[in-house]
């Protein structure tokens, strides 16, 4: 590049800063605000090509190395045109004399190409940019061929330039709208970006500042990442008069060594939210690293989009450089966005079907954080808020689902937070249940640490492989039932105390024909006329499995799952009372007051029914919402009782309802928290 003699200075300012802790509200899950993002980002309303989204492909793009000259775009009028070249190395995997690349033509014109690109065409109906080149090349071969383009002065979802402030937001596939490249999660290749604008910019991107240099009224970034990225983590965060801080991480492997975490920010957000957020990454950072292998790049940060920018809503995890909401110095989007460093840009999702090692372990991630900062019932509670949100919305799909590595799916559908943020987070949960927790974490560190996966892609057969390896057990059952089919197992338990052979009768019966059976270990407490409690486990394999257990104390009553570990699910567990067939003919239908009442979180609903009648148990709010159903099937004649935990319900007048056959009738009970 040609620069003027006149003046050359560096133009990159770095501001020391002290870190200093301060109180922080947690208003929102940070896997709300990551997929509040995703949801309301701009979607082309054109058709872009469906093409698939697999690992393999019949060439490697080594390296992009970009040129843009961006200066115009933070002047008046603020247009979002600009001139690029793109450089691409490429290393080939099968004979070939013509690449394809993705390039939207509604952003994109393509001038020329040269090096070994000797001819170009571009689909429209596909978006699919054709480059034939100078010869044939063999596997193995390794070419150059570079692209002059320009970006149209358009709003495409992906360029964005307005008010002095220029950010590219590129997830899924809307880094073809401003480069183009072979736009898909598995092509991870190295980048060098060399940006021309204002001296008055300041200019953040991948990986590792080369140099900024100034001339005249010019100032040039060179951005370099020595580590591959997946196209849709590549970005540029610049604005004139943006704000930087910095604060350094060492390296537990050498404290010589230290890692520049940085901090763009706009004047007018809340200084004290972003030292705070400065003081919690280092040891966020730490635990991180305990957790998944030592944070894996040679810099990070966070950048804070202008107000009005177009980026309103929570937060992308672009490789090295976050970008962050105004003034979105907020702990939980904070932990959430940084886990993707490790899960999503240290090990980026193979295809779009595997978006859930992205989201489902960052907002895991989240609860960890909590853990670390306030303890297991901080992360308990933070889980079982997951759970509420999955299992009050939950839409009714897998989380996996092989077809999304064909047919990129709607942003609505890949970023629905029930499913892909909530569900996968209380999977993992769940599968450190049934690890215990020095498996579950030595699994997962084995995972994050394999050289096979790290600063590279993996699928979700991948981790299961993995994780079943490390863990010396084949976990494909587990991951079977809860990441490739749809729902989650409603309970409908049964149990019956024999008091002269001091013995628990229990049945665990999952409801529901076309519901599929989820195998599970499971918990049950028993509580006794004297002394302590006692937790049993079993591994209930088959629908309508039964227990017996006999004691030396006599039991007075059993709880299913006492801690609501299996936290993806519905449950009931009714006491049957042991009726003499003689007796049956005096019994009637009767709905006794709960007890205790007013309760909290738990209380217990008896009820008798006289007949074998489908019987529903329901309990709803003040305004006639249903919030619980305890009973839902054929009862046989008997006396019953149902343990009910309000745990997730607000404090608050609640009414029971017993429907059996004609039978009728309603009782009130308080929740008093």
């Amino acid at each position: 590049m040609m620069m003027s003699n006149k003046l050359v200075l560096v133009c990159f300012a770095v501001l020391f800063t002290v870190s200093v802790s301060i109180s922080q509200e947690r208003p929102l899950k940070g896997a709300e605000y990551c997929s509040l993002k995703r949801l309301k980002q701009f979607e082309m309303l054109m058709k872009e090509s469906a093409s698939p989204n697999s690992p393999r492909h019949s060439f490697d793009v080594l390296n992009y190395t970009l040129y843009l000259n961006i200066y115009n775009n933070f002047l008046l009028p603020y247009p979002k045109s600009f001139a690029a070249t793109n450089t691409i190395t490429f290393k080939v995997d099968s004979t070939l004399n013509s690449i394809q690349l993705n390039a939207s033509h509604f952003s994109l014109v393509i001038d020329s190409v040269a090096l070994a690109g000797k001819t170009f065409s571009l689909d429209l109906s596909s978006d699919i940019l054709t480059i034939g080149l100078d010869t044939t090349y063999k596997p193995s071969d390794t070419v150059r061929v570079r692209i002059y383009y320009r970006h149209k002065d358009i709003t495409d979802g992906a360029f964005y330039a307005s008010g002095g402030m220029v950010f590219t937001d590129c997830e899924p596939e809307g880094a073809r709208r401003w480069l183009p490249c072979w736009d898909r999660p598995s092509d991870k290749a190295t980048l060098d970006l060399t940006a021309k604008v204002p001296a008055s910019v300041k200019l953040g991107s991948n990986g590792k500042l080369v140099d900024s240099l100034r001339a005249d009224t010019s100032c040039y970034y060179h951005w370099v990442s020595r580590d591959p990225i997946a196209t849709y983590l590549m970005v540029i965060s610049a604005k004139v008069g943006y704000n930087l801080d910095i604060v350094y991480w060492k390296k537990p492997s050498n404290q010589n060594d230290s890692i520049p975490i940085v901090f763009y920010w706009n004047t007018g957000e809340s200084v004290g939210s972003l030292k705070y957020i400065e003081a919690r990454i280092l040891p966020m950072t730490d635990r991180y690293s305990a957790l998944f292998g030592e944070h894996p790049f040679e810099k990070n940060g966070f950048a804070t989009m202008a107000s009005g920018s177009g980026f309103n809503w929570g937060g992308m995890e672009n490789q090295t450089l976050t970008s962050l909401q105004y003034n979105g110095w907020n702990e939980n989007l904070v932990s959430h966005e940084f886990a993707h460093q490790w899960f999503g840009d240290m090990i980026s999702p193979g295809t779009w079907a595997d978006v859930w090692l992205n989201e489902g372990f960052a907002t895991y991630c989240e609860s960890l954080w909590y853990e670390y900062t306030g303890g297991y019932a901080s992360y308990k509670n933070d889980i079982d808020n997951d759970a509420s949100g999955y299992l009050g919305n939950n839409p009714g799909w897998p989380i996996y689902n092989p077809q999304w590595a064909v047919i990129t799916p709607s942003i609505n559908t890949m970023f629905n937070t029930e499913i892909t943020y909530y569900k996968g987070a209380c999977v993992l949960h769940m599968l450190r249940y049934t690890l215990g927790d020095s498996l579950f974490f030595a699994s997962i560190k084995g995972y994050a640490t394999d050289s096979n996966f790290r600063l590279q892609n993996s699928v979700t057969d991948d981790f299961i492989q993995k994780i079943s390896a490390v863990s010396g057990q084949n976990l494909s059952w587990f991951f079977d039932e809860w990441l490739k089919q749809p729902n989650h197992p409603v309970y409908q338990n049964t149990y019956s105390i024999d008091t002269s052979a001091k013995a628990v009768n229990f049945k665990i019966q999952q409801t529901g024909k076309s519901q599929p059976f989820f195998s599970m270990p499971v918990e049950i407490r028993f509580s006794f006329a004297d002394g302590p409690d006692t937790t049993v486990r079993v591994m209930n394999t088959a629908n309508g499995q039964q227990y017996g257990f006999t004691f030396t104390r006599m039991p007075t009553a059993a709880v299913f799952d006492p801690n609501n570990n299996i936290v993806l699910k519905v449950a009931t567990t009714v006491e049957v009372t042991g009726i003499r067939r003689e007796d049956i003919a005096s019994l009637r239908f009767e709905l006794d007051q709960n007890y205790p009442n007013p309760f909290n979180p738990t209380t217990h609903l008896r009820f008798t029914i006289a007949d074998f009648l489908f019987t529903t148990l329901k309990v709803y709010d003040a305004l006639g919402k249903e919030v619980a159903t305890l009973v839902n099937g054929e009862m046989n004649p008997g006396r019953y009782t149902v343990r009910w935990d309000a745990g997730n319900l607000t404090s608050g007048v609640y009414f029971y309802r017993l429907q059996a056959g004609q039978f009728s009738e309603t009782k009130k009970l308080v929740l008093m928290k």
